[in-house]
């Protein structure tokens, strides 16, 4: 919205600046910080008057948990949503589809959340909506994305994936490119579900991999850049690091608040929200592959998952303490901020990792 101030502009002066992506990013990402800090104590109480019991906590999770962390309110991710939706809207171009996209993505999938979040605590119970109906609302969601994003990109990369390291292979997916999409998104949004079980771990890394697909997204978008990098270049993606800027504010107003001991659980409206987000700036910027790296942590977390009930279904045994593998650490005795801070730090070492495949090529 504020884009459009640069219309006033001579060419010369204050104005000029909102046509600067850079320039509004700043101000997309202190619009979301300030917004969390003003709004974040008022909600939290609303939250806590509301909820009552707070979010239920699974009797069968880590002992501490049941002690430490019952009658913590949920729902936080509202907080996040409003900051980010706020902001962006704010600071972005409006005419840019891919923001819509991927605007589109984190509010369907935070709506999905909320529906989850109201279920369980409303029942106080912790098994919330059906999985089998969360699963499907966002399937469809990320399959009308996935579309929307083929008919959006250049003729020569729609409904192609493009592969990091080897910057002349484009793989024709044809249709399968909304199936693979669905995929990207669905599975990004559940792994970050998945991530979130102690204070402050899943956001941090959520903001590291924003952050990074932010900066590829604004590099992909520039064809000065793009040639330098040998890299696909694609039109309007640069728009998206406003979009990322803005997710890093809110973040960082909700991290005040979640810092152990968390004073706020995301749950899953900012979880779902912020994993289908990931995916779809993935999608969008044709890093699908490199969010993999990126977003590593939340990989190797939905993977835990994925290998515990396998191996238990066919052997009756468990390869962890407990899944998904941050509760395995719980279990081995590790503290919990140790458990978040190296699991940032993991995050951070994969971010580097994944913004050097854009120049090794």
């Amino acid at each position: 919205m504020l884009y459009w101030l640069q219309n006033l502009s001579d060419g010369g002066d204050f104005f000029n600046l909102f046509r600067y992506i850079t320039f509004r990013s700043g101000g997309a990402f202190f619009t979301a910080l300030v917004f969390g800090f003003i709004f974040g104590l008022p909600l939290i109480n609303l939250l806590k008057r509301k909820q009552g019991k707070g979010q239920p906590i699974r009797d069968d999770g880590p002992e501490s948990h049941i002690l430490n962390k019952q009658g913590t309110p949920t729902m936080g991710g509202l907080l996040i949503l409003s900051a980010l939706v706020v902001s962006s809207l704010l600071w972005v171009r409006l005419d840019n589809p891919y923001i819509w996209i991927i605007l589109f993505v984190t509010v369907g999938f935070g709506l999905v959340g909320f529906a989850d979040d109201y279920a369980k605590v409303s029942k106080n119970n912790h098994k919330g909506v059906s999985g089998r109906v969360r699963f499907s609302i966002g399937l469809l969601i990320a399959a009308i994305a996935g579309y929307w994003a083929a008919m959006v990109h250049p003729d020569d990369l729609a409904f192609r994936l493009a592969m990091p390291v080897f910057k002349d292979v484009l793989l024709n997916l044809g249709y399968l490119f909304v199936p693979f999409s669905m995929i990207v998104i669905v599975g990004a949004a559940n792994s970050v579900n998945l991530t979130d079980g102690l204070d402050g771990l899943a956001i941090m890394p959520v903001m590291i991999a924003a952050g990074t697909l932010g900066i590829i997204s604004y590099a992909v978008g520039r064809v000065d850049f793009t040639e330098y990098l040998d890299v696909h270049y694609v039109p309007g993606t640069g728009e998206i690091l406003v979009f990322a800027s803005a997710l890093i504010g809110g973040g960082l107003g909700f991290l005040w608040y979640n810092a152990p001991p968390a004073a706020v659980f995301m749950g899953d409206t900012g979880s779902l929200a912020l994993g289908g987000a990931l995916g779809a700036i993935a999608v969008a910027s044709k890093h699908e592959i490199v969010l993999a790296i990126v977003g590593g942590l939340f990989v190797v977390e939905a993977l835990s998952v994925i290998i515990q009930v396998v191996y238990f279904k066919r052997t009756g045994k468990r390869v962890f303490l407990m899944a998904p593998i941050h509760h395995h650490f719980e279990k081995r005795g590790w503290a919990e901020p140790q458990i978040v801070i190296r699991f940032w730090i993991i995050s951070l070492v994969l971010a580097l990792i994944g913004l050097a495949t854009l120049k090794l090529r």
